[in-house]
């Protein structure tokens, strides 16, 4: 359990969140949301006293565990796999450590026989034994291949690196679970696994991630950090989602009302305070005006992008067939005899080995040639494109207006600035060089030249990655629509 008591933080004049009192309690699984920059991170520090708050305390139950998700891949790269997992509990890898030492000692004396006994009974009581078989049952349920265990981690594969990491901060079974942006990396198999441990975790679960799904899945709980605050909700990200619209929408709405009795009791006491019959009744209205008080409603610091596809023409019923396709890559076969009919109105979602995938959205594209078979595209179809990795369209020295002007029909800078607006650039934002834009501003801009090209079939690979859930929403709801 972790209690937050009156907790504030700043840096310099900015504050990320003030007066915070909450409490987190076993069983239960929150998830941390916020705009990008809103302190989701920084509060999961906070929490597990990497840095300071600026008032207030922070309290974890006496005699629990804490365990943190590493985010630095090649922290451990001179350590075996299966030691880095065990790190998870310190204190466990703390007695193994004395222990081999002490059994390595050459001038071994009854004081050091009598330390290996206590090491040796709690070694027992933190499940020691079953340390390496816990260990190898978390990274082969998230997919680590047990040919991997025995290796160092500089050996390993960086995608394997990050399963391992999780498997370091799941393994010991914690008292307290901060798992920041956990499902980053993660193959669908690998994410499902971590999604029901989650679930069955009978601890207490603070969560950030950009992941609407598994927010939805794992989450008791939402903390939202917005307006300078943070505030508590109980459900996952979309009963959060409807529950924080409605609210919203009411205080508006009586806003609204209370904003229309305000002028009606103004041009009332307008009219008649000077008039001597209705003195009386004006004045009781400046009472009434008085008592009226309208809500406070600030500017969220959480922005949801315009994305709407628009089709230059209808599409036909012929779209995409594959017959017989074969594919090679460095002499491997990835795809053998695929035969596909893609139809109107289809929405399809390609799971599985990603490597394939990519590779049959690249050949659909053009950028591989088959080995055989046939792609037959219908005659009516408009083709736009999201590679998984497009840095290749961002290395020019151009700005934004100049870029995406080069995938406009329309040669108008106010014509391109608004298909940026939609996607959050404004001002002087719109100016910034395309080769020093983060991942997420790289896959906004993508997302503009989608929507410019008037494309009647979409294919899209990972374009999710780098993006906040606002961003993702919006994104759904788009392809939804």
């Amino acid at each position: 359990m972790i209690t937050v008591n009156n907790v504030s933080l700043r840096f310099g004049k900015r504050t990320l969140f003030e007066n915070v009192n909450l409490k987190f309690t076993p069983g239960n699984c929150y998830g941390l949301i916020g705009a990008n920059g809103a302190g989701k991170s920084t509060f999961l520090k906070l929490l597990s006293g990497e840095i300071e708050t600026t008032t207030g305390e922070i309290n974890i139950g006496k005699g629990e565990r804490l365990s943190v998700l590493k985010q630095d891949h090649n922290l451990y790269n001179d350590y075996r796999v299966l030691d880095v997992v065990i790190m998870g509990n310190k204190r466990l890898y703390e007695i193994i450590e004395e222990k081999n030492k002490l059994y390595m000692k050459e001038d071994f004396n009854d004081k050091d026989g009598m330390k290996l006994g206590e090491l040796e009974s709690e070694f027992a009581d933190l499940n020691g034994w079953q340390a390496e078989s816990d260990a190898a049952i978390l990274l082969s349920g998230l997919g680590v291949d047990i040919s991997y265990h025995e290796s160092l981690m500089n050996d390993i594969p960086t995608k394997e690196k990050v399963k391992v990491l999780l498997a370091q901060a799941l393994f010991g079974n914690p008292d307290v679970l901060l798992l920041d942006e956990p499902t980053n990396g993660l193959d669908i198999d690998a994410k499902m696994w971590l999604e029901e441990f989650l679930i069955n975790f009978n601890n207490t679960i603070l969560v950030v991630s950009h992941d609407r799904h598994f927010l939805n899945k794992v989450c008791t709980h939402i903390v939202d950090i917005d307006y300078e605050k943070i505030t508590l909700f109980v459900g996952n990200y979309d009963f959060w989602y409807k529950s924080s619209q409605l609210i919203q929408k009411q205080m508006k709405d009586s806003n609204k009302k209370k904003e229309e009795k305000i002028k009606e009791l103004q041009d009332f006491i307008a009219r008649f305070s000077a008039n001597a019959s209705k003195s009386k009744q004006a004045t009781s209205r400046k009472k009434l005006l008085d008592k009226i008080v309208l809500e406070d409603i600030k500017p969220s610091s959480r922005k949801y992008p315009y994305i709407n596809f628009k089709e230059d023409k209808a599409l036909g019923k012929d779209v995409l067939t594959t017959k017989n396709l074969c594919v090679s890559v460095d002499g491997v076969k990835l795809i053998n005899n695929l035969n596909l009919t893609v139809n109107n109105f289809d929405k399809i979602a390609f799971i599985g080995n990603e490597i394939i995938i990519t590779t049959l959205f690249k050949v659909l594209n053009g950028e591989i040639t088959p080995d055989s078979g046939e792609i037959i595209y219908g005659s009516s179809v408009i083709n736009s494109y999201f590679p998984k990795n497009h840095d290749s369209y961002f290395t020019s020295n151009k700005n934004l207006v100049e870029w995406l002007k080069d995938y406009s029909k329309v040669d108008e800078e106010q014509f391109v600035r608004g298909f940026l607006g939609r996607m959050l650039f404004s001002g002087e934002e719109v100016l910034k060089k395309v080769n020093v834009l983060s991942g997420g501003e790289k896959v906004r801009c993508m997302l503009s030249k989608m929507m410019l090209s008037g494309a009647n079939l979409l294919m899209l690979d990972s374009p999710t990655e780098h993006l906040d859930v606002e961003t993702i929403t919006s994104l759904n709801e788009a392809l939804i629509n």
